[in-house]
């Protein structure tokens, strides 16, 4: 039997259940816990949650909200997972996952959310960016052309870095990655002098990204930076390897952040990503609990996408947006020598370049244990002064010629005069190119060294005295020759007349070594 109803009771009952919906509007700001577990937690409800949304979960735990799906959202959390349990509220904040950003970030140890962790109290600053940003298009660039001095003789003379490039550091464990980035941060001690100012350098502002470290490592890290009075300048993110994987997976895109902050405000930062290979393990473990499909390595499909969105953040400002650059120095580290693995391929076609980091150097005592030849800066020149140009044009050739006859020399004795001299040659300059972990060279001696190696001043040299002959020679000129430090400094040039001078003070300085050698 049907029962008959007429449009005004239709009308009226829906009427009524639209009055009751409106009262209850404030259910899609709120959800339910289904399930939680490893960094990960599922939520029913959030049905008008955005993609990377900052959500509030009980016990002050925070999360982003990163699958959308059709009857759950999947969160990540930024805290204990043992504190949430099923059944539990979450809340929507109304905002996209971002951090505090500020002067007030310098000389202090945080982790990825902002927050301080290094027990020095709260910082005071009122501005916050999105962690996530879309990285600014071609139009708002302009080429890399001003040098960053890393104070590292190899890198600066061959491997040249300049401000808003992407310089891979890639190497296997133990080889030396983070020195060479530490003593980058370093060496921009010499951006923030008064010299540097009044002669019209800006500053570098550095950002050191610590992922799935122990803590112990980067609390060294933090106070060699200290002790080299690196920390007035810098700021460092820890996500530390007993953090959990979503806070290591966040922490370089609140690095970027952080170093677009100095970038957009027209003022020149660097940032070192140390390293993305844990970064990657942790988002694969974070995509894999939140049932994404997995791909190669059980990498998640877009984990290429999660390192270039990443980088191509760095970049160098047109005049017009104010000029300020964002330099990255990303690490990765590889097993066994292998560049050609899955992660390393995809960091190294992103980047501009690569500083390649080999364990039998490093074994054999050259540190920073540099390869040459597959290292490469695809900035190149650009990113040089005019007197590094002068003096390393033929250094990375002397060391190819070295690297392809030293092979060679092992199997027979008898080498005519001309291959023995380049062996010489590039033997003295193996031996000047080693530096001192944290012990980054200013640039007007880096100069006044090489000069003297590429002209073949060391050639009478035993190897053995390469270093101490370096030293005696900068201690010489900052003692009686200290005009000649200056001119190159302040001009980043090498004049005739300077060339003229260092001929005739090398000459000098080399008949007195040699001599008092022989005693």
């Amino acid at each position: 039997m049907s029962i008959l109803v007429s449009p005004e009771e239709v009308s009226s009952i829906l009427r009524k259940q639209l009055s009751g919906f409106e009262a209850e509007s404030d259910i899609y700001d709120v959800g339910t816990v289904l399930e939680v577990g490893d960094g990960v937690a599922r939520v029913y409800g959030l049905s008008k949650v955005m993609a990377n949304e900052l959500v509030e979960f009980p016990n002050n735990v925070f999360g982003m909200a990163m699958n959308l799906e059709e009857d759950n959202v999947g969160c990540i959390l930024f805290g204990d997972d043992r504190l949430i349990k099923e059944g539990d509220t979450v809340k929507r904040t109304g905002r996209v996952t971002s951090m505090p950003v500020g002067e007030a970030m310098l000389g202090r140890v945080i982790n990825p959310l902002g927050q301080p962790i290094d027990g020095r109290g709260p910082i005071e600053t009122t501005k916050f960016l999105p962690v996530e940003r879309k990285a600014l298009g071609v139009i708002q660039r302009q080429p890399v052309k001003q040098p960053l001095q890393t104070g590292l003789k190899a890198v600066d003379g061959m491997i040249p870095i300049g401000r808003g490039q992407r310089e891979l550091i890639i190497g296997d464990r133990q080889t030396g990655k983070t020195a060479v980035a530490v003593d980058a941060i370093i060496n921009q001690r010499t951006t923030h002098s008064e010299t540097a100012k009044q002669a019209g350098n800006k500053p570098v502002y550095c950002i050191y990204v610590a992922i799935g470290q122990k803590g112990s490592t980067v609390a060294q890290v933090a106070a060699k930076l200290e002790e080299a009075g690196a920390m007035a300048y810098t700021t460092v993110i820890a996500a530390n390897a007993s953090d959990p994987a979503p806070l290591q997976f966040l922490a370089p895109y609140s690095g970027a952040t952080l170093g677009e902050y100095f970038r957009d405000s027209g003022r020149d930062a660097l940032v070192v990503y140390d390293d993305l290979s844990k970064q990657a393990v942790a988002y694969r473990q974070v995509s894999l609990l939140l049932r994404r499909p997995p791909g190669r390595e059980a990498y998640p499909g877009d984990v290429f996408y999660l390192h270039s969105r990443l980088l191509e953040r760095s970049s160098k400002l047109s005049d017009d947006e104010g000029g300020g650059s964002l330099t990255a120095l990303p690490i990765i580290e590889t097993q066994a020598n292998d560049v050609s693995a899955y992660i390393p391929t995809n960091v190294i076609s992103i980047t501009d370049g690569q500083i390649y980091l080999e364990p039998s150097l490093f074994n054999a005592g050259i540190r920073p244990a540099i390869n040459v030849g597959i290292s490469v800066s695809r900035v190149g020149g650009n990113a040089q002064t005019k007197a590094m140009k002068k003096v390393a044009g033929r250094l990375r050739l002397d060391l190819a010629q070295y690297r392809a006859l030293e092979a060679f020399a092992r199997f027979g004795s008898d080498l005519d005069k001309a291959t023995q001299t380049q062996l010489t040659r590039g033997q003295r300059l193996v031996e000047l190119l080693k530096q001192g972990q944290y012990e980054p060279m200013p640039l007007e001696q880096q100069v006044v060294s090489l000069f003297a190696g590429t002209n073949g001043y060391l050639d009478e040299i035993p190897h053995t005295d390469v270093g101490r002959y370096e030293r005696e020679l900068h201690e010489l000129m900052h003692r009686k020759y200290a005009d000649i430090f200056q001119t190159i400094a302040q001009t980043k040039d090498l004049s005739d007349d300077v060339q003229t001078k260092l001929h005739a003070l090398l000459k000098e300085f080399g008949r007195s070594f040699k001599a008092s050698a022989q005693k």
